[in-house]
């Protein structure tokens, strides 16, 4: 084709998409296309245009799309001239209007073979490279580039080093590969690629068609010397040929996976299609219509059986190795095995419950009340909804195994989870689909676990359920412990309501104070106090006792353990409110006994309150000493730990001083604050108590509380520590067999506190005979044992007089009574 012939406009497309074609395309052209260089004579002042994202080569033809004002002018100049322009590359590529200084000095001198105006404005051009050049300087810069150009001659080379040829028989053997590689190599462009002899022409032409960066392809540009740029460009086409072939192997293994997964399918397909004019059902309809089976058989409620369906009806759509088939089985499965309508009936005879829960655990009349309760409720009348209750008290009383026989009294199923540390609302309420190895939540998979839906449902730990980014669980809970709202709980996973209405759901907490008070107010809070001695006693004869004597393969022929020895182990072995170290030290007992038989040692074993030592060692805890005497400056209070009831020697003393008052034995602020108001009281009653009005300056005040490791807090020693006070600031003794509880304000009012059976508890353990309670106190004397009552004396009070009537001892000194108690003592000892 000859220089400025018409191109049809279909040609000139394909031309537009030439940039980035393969080398083969690049040598059909030159076939078509060449121009000879050296029937150009070039002018040493050419239009300039700057192009960007490309460096153009001698020998290379390409189109270029020319969009700015100054680029469209040059090419104008240039093709109503001599077609002649010079091409060099910007070397930032994102500016607009280059100055001198960012174009690359070395560019290419190209003739404009075509030219076709766009639509939009811009030119389309195409042009071949002829000879590289250099800018001398700059003639015009406005409205467009004009330079001074030197030309860059190619060195002729008259025979070629050995060197050389190798250099260039591997290019083009390298180039055939690449081509071979990609799939396009044909006869044809073997041929031209064979023709070509010289060596800058080649590395021109190979490089040309290598994805380089620019500033790469500027340096083989750069190059002059043709051998040196062989080389460069034979390094750089040993890299294309390597990324080729890994190119050309990812596809490869891609296409064969294709071809085996494809082939599979319509194996499959035509499996199923055979087995069909056979009239046998292949696997997936076979589990298709399994599905629709177990639907209809769950009885769901209706809108649940239509999101089934919805499901179903999907997945007989989809190929049976899709990835989301898998997660449609599981949903779909978790919908069936749900107990939509399968439900226990309940035990409603409420004798026979009683005798369950009797057998099953002594005293904790309150919880069975309330259980017989809801029996009788639900004998007359069907509707009624299941109880949330909340269990609260120390470990070991018993929280949840009375949550089993709660289950086995009302013949129901029992689920049981625990929700100590849980932080993400998503064990709750589940996981939605979308996420992967998502799941219902615990209170789903309980349900399902339990097989019915009106168990008994168990959540221990309430009160340590977490919260962080995930999520509020306890706010989750608000849904499920609400009668008005759990009917129609809605699980993330499931995504479909579920009735919990039904179900009794009971809570289990060591303390109420952590739980939130929205939650705490849709369970009825039920308190589990610690045992008596005597409670403890019975619990392990009845329970404890029996249990490991059969775990250790031991039989009660074969070892006697005294109520004394039992009671010495509550008192000196264990220190808590339930049992759970009571049954760890008689297991100790069977576990040593039972050794003892396995070495061949005959006869009874007798554990009672003199040799129990021998057998648990050294006693743990010794319990709070009496005080022997009545002492000025020394009260006997009574505290509240979640082991049960203590007994404090709270002690005061006074010393001449500046009025300081100092306390000590790691008091919290609710007990230095009494403390302050029971000094208060003191100074605001001198005159009443017989005290100097300035008492207080003269002398310090140090109020004291034995086991100073332990930390101490709350309202209850109040009165304690006001008698203690006093007691020692007129030196008149505080009755040593009174125990007080009460918080004290600033006038001497006596206010309720709570514990009281635990406190009393501890007095009766301490052998004091008289405990002084707040008289509004008076109404938790129900709460109390009968046996309790009958050997300690209450007293109540409205205010300190009524406690200092009590507890001081007035008429008698210090001295007097020291002395009148070391006679009893001496008196016991003879």
């Amino acid at each position: 084709m000859k220089i400025g012939q018409r191109w049809p406009e279909d040609e000139m497309y394909k031309w537009g998409s030439y940039f980035g074609l393969a080398l083969k395309h690049q040598l059909e052209i030159i076939m078509d296309y060449d121009i000879k260089r050296e029937d150009i004579e070039i002018p040493d002042t050419l239009p300039l245009l700057p192009v960007r994202d490309v460096v153009i080569f001698s020998y290379m033809i390409l189109p270029l799309f020319v969009g700015r004002e100054a680029s469209i002018n040059a090419v104008d100049k240039a093709f109503s001239k001599n077609r002649l322009i010079f091409l060099t590359t910007q070397k930032d590529p994102t500016i607009e209007d280059p100055i001198p200084q960012d174009i690359y000095k070395v560019g290419t001198v190209a003739m404009i073979m075509r030219t076709l105006k766009l639509p939009d404005g811009r030119i389309k051009i195409l042009v071949q490279g002829l000879v590289r050049g250099r800018i001398k300087n700059f003639v015009q810069q406005k409205p467009y580039y004009i330079a001074n150009i030197d030309t860059i001659e190619e060195p002729s080379l008259t025979a070629l080093p050995m060197e050389a040829e190798a250099m260039m028989r591997s290019i083009k053997e390298q180039s055939e590969k690449v081509l071979s590689l990609r799939g396009i190599l044909s006869s044809d462009v073997l041929m031209v690629l064979n023709s070509i002899e010289d060596p800058g022409r080649l590395a021109d032409l190979v490089v040309s068609n290598l994805r380089l960066k620019i500033e790469e392809a500027q340096e083989i540009l750069e190059t002059f010397d043709p051998i040196d740029r062989l080389i460069k460009v034979n390094e750089l086409l040993g890299k294309e040929v390597e990324l080729s072939t890994m190119q050309a192997k990812i596809q490869s293994q891609a296409k064969e996976e294709m071809t085996k997964t494809q082939r599979e399918y319509f194996l499959r397909e035509q499996l199923r299609a055979i087995k069909n004019e056979l009239g046998d059902v292949d696997e997936r309809t076979k589990e298709i219509n399994e599905f629709r089976k177990k639907i209809k058989k769950a009885k769901m409620p209706k809108e649940v059986n239509k999101e089934a369906n919805k499901q179903l009806d999907r997945l007989q759509q989809m190929h049976p190795d899709a990835a989301e088939a898998s997660i449609v089985r599981t949903y779909l499965d978790s919908l069936i095995e749900l107990p939509w309508s399968i439900s226990t009936k309940d035990n409603l005879d409420i004798k026979a419950a009683k005798e369950v829960l009797d057998e099953d655990h002594y005293d904790l009349e309150k919880v069975k009340e309330r259980i017989l309760e809801y029996l009788g409720v639900r004998k007359l009348s069907k509707k009624k909804r299941g109880p949330i209750l909340c269990f609260v008290g120390p470990p070991g009383v018993g929280k949840t195994s009375l949550g089993k026989s709660i289950a086995r009294a009302l013949g129901r199923k029992f689920t049981r989870i625990s929700l100590g540390g849980v932080r993400d609302e998503a064990e709750i309420r589940g996981h939605r689909r979308t996420y992967v190895g998502a799941l219902p939540g615990r209170i789903i998979q309980g349900i399902k676990q339990a097989g019915s839906n009106n168990p008994v449902f168990m959540m221990d730990e309430i009160d340590k359920v977490g919260a962080d980014f995930r999520g509020d669980p306890s706010a989750a809970l608000l849904e499920v412990l609400d009668p008005e709202q759990n009917s129609a709980f809605s699980d993330h996973y499931l995504n479909v309501p579920f009735d919990l209405s039904n179900v009794m759901f009971i809570t289990t907490a060591n303390l109420v104070d952590p739980i939130i008070p929205a939650l705490k107010d849709r369970m009825e809070v039920i308190t589990l106090s610690g045992y008596t001695e005597e409670e403890k006693l019975k619990i392990a004869r009845k329970f404890l006792l029996p249990r490991q004597l059969e775990e250790n393969g031991i039989t009660e022929k074969d070892m006697i353990i005294s109520d004394k020895a039992i009671l010495q182990t509550i008192s000196h072995y264990t220190h808590e409110a339930g049992l759970r170290n009571l049954e760890r030290e008689i297991a100790s007992i069977c576990r040593k006994v039972a050794r003892k038989i396995a070495e061949g040692e005959k006869g009874v074993f007798k554990v009672n309150k003199g040799n129990v030592h021998k057998y648990l060692g050294t006693p743990k805890h010794l319990p709070e000493e009496e005080q022997e005497v009545s002492q000025a400056g020394v009260a006997t209070g009574l505290a509240w730990t979640q082991a049960g009831g203590e007994i404090l020697h709270i002690e005061a003393s006074t010393m001449k001083g500046k009025g300081n008052l100092t306390l000590t034995g790691q008091l919290g602020d609710v007990m230095k604050e009494s403390a302050q108001a029971a000094l208060s009281y003191a100074r605001s009653r001198a005159k009443d108590l017989k005290l100097n009005a300035d008492f207080y300056e003269k002398q310090d005040t140090h109020i004291h509380i034995p086991a100073g490791a332990i930390p101490k807090d709350g309202p209850s020693a109040g009165v304690t520590m006001a008698t203690a006070l006093i007691s020692a600031l007129t030196k008149i003794p505080v009755n040593k067999d009174v125990a007080m509880t009460g918080e004290i304000t600033l006038r001497g009012r006596v206010l309720p506190v709570g514990g009281l059976k635990e406190k009393a508890l501890a007095a009766l353990r301490a052998k004091i005979k008289t405990v002084l309670i707040p008289e509004r106190n008076k109404k938790d004397l129900d709460d109390i044992p009968n046996f309790v009552k009958k050997k300690i004396n209450f007293v109540f009070a409205k205010n300190m007089d009524d406690v200092l009537d009590v507890t001081l001892l007035r008429g008698k000194s210090v001295a007097t009574k020291r002395a009148g108690g070391i006679q009893a003592n001496r008196k016991n000892k003879e």
